[in-house]
């Protein structure tokens, strides 16, 4: 049996989808599990004891039709039985269609019939605590016999990396016997960055509260981003924070969180990567990211927080319509709001 699971976009989403290989892994332990993903998000699922190939999508693939056409070409060639596809759309449905798979599964649009043999049609309530993001993707395997499980993200990170990063903090004088939290200071873009402001309030707290040392998620394309919001931090928390210790990878950025107590700060990537690690998080939602689908696994040692908790009234329309509102809703979104909530979950 040979399967392909089709997820391109962001690392939290190849994340999160790579949950369908442990899955799969019981219904066939001998089959052939393949995983088609953007080439900058290999990173995250490196390792994965239950995927067997990957197979890349490149720029060139993304700009270019001529190079689209020649990837899903040679996923026709190698056959494949089953196709998945999560991102179910256009760039992924001509690969499905080329794949020439008896079983096609995608989720359900006005068109996908023409694709696929199987159209799933995602939940748009949960009651449960894994998440929306969970829930659709694992129904996407119901027409193989897998019944719903709640199966969480892994990442496995080798022995060499976690050792080696922890001599990398011990030289720049991290102390193990004090705590230690790592704070995604900014998010994938503005809107999904809480205002710097506010994230420096945010980090006043935590260093008042536990006297904690703090690193910083940051690539150094975005260091002057992230020294503003280290300036907006009073002097005492300053001395707290070692700003150039930071990972130039995200395997780094990975081994260096899994000695972390928590990381805290904008939901997104390193939150669902953190929670991959079985470190704790605490995530502050943008204001127009649909809370119920991402919140994966909230429990005592996975807090998020939404302006939606504490403003409902001005939710008049879904998330998402909220949007080019970002900038003036993460104004009412205060620290105030959620300081209680944030004390609790540091002690």
């Amino acid at each position: 049996m040979k399967i392909l699971i089709i997820q391109q976009k962001m690392i939290g989403d190849v994340l999160t989808s790579s949950i369908l290989f442990e899955a799969l892994r019981l219904k066939y332990p001998k089959g052939q599990l393949d995983y088609l993903i953007n080439e900058h998000t290999v990173a995250v699922v490196e390792n994965n004891p239950n995927i067997d190939n990957f197979l890349l999508f490149t720029k060139e693939a993304e700009l270019s039709k001529a190079k689209l056409l020649k990837l899903a070409r040679s996923v026709g060639n190698r056959k494949y039985d089953i196709v998945v596809d999560v991102y179910s759309k256009l760039s992924s449905n001509l690969i499905s269609l080329f794949s020439g798979a008896k079983t096609r599964i995608s989720y359900h649009k006005y068109y996908t019939s023409l694709f696929y043999h199987y159209n799933i049609k995602r939940e748009k309530n949960n009651n449960g605590k894994a998440g929306l993001a969970i829930v659709n993707r694992m129904q996407l395997l119901g027409p193989l016999g897998i019944e719903t499980t709640f199966i969480k993200p892994k990442i496995y990170l080798t022995e060499e990396e976690i050792s080696t990063s922890k001599h990398f903090l011990e030289n720049h004088q991290i102390d193990f016997s004090k705590s230690l939290y790592m704070i995604s200071v900014l998010g994938s873009g503005g809107k999904k960055t809480y205002p710097f402001s506010y994230m420096a309030e945010v980090i006043d707290t935590l260093v008042k509260e536990t006297s904690g040392q703090i690193l910083f998620n940051y690539i150094p394309k975005q260091e002057t981003e992230a020294k503003t919001i280290f300036d907006l931090c009073k002097p005492e928390t300053q001395k707290n924070i070692y700003f150039h210790v930071f990972g130039k990878s995200l395997r780094e950025f990975l081994a260096i969180t899994y000695h972390c107590d928590a990381l805290i700060g904008n939901e997104g990537g390193a939150i669902n990567m953190a929670k991959a690690l079985n470190i704790k998080t605490f995530a502050i939602y943008s204001p127009w990211i649909d809370k119920a689908t991402w919140n994966l696994f909230e429990n005592d040692n996975n807090v998020s927080v939404h302006l939606k908790d504490f403003k409902p009234e001005l939710y008049t329309k879904p998330e998402k319509k909220f949007k080019n509102e970002a900038a003036e809703l993460y104004k009412k979104f205060k620290p105030q709001l959620f300081t209680n909530k944030l004390k609790a979950f540091l002690k």
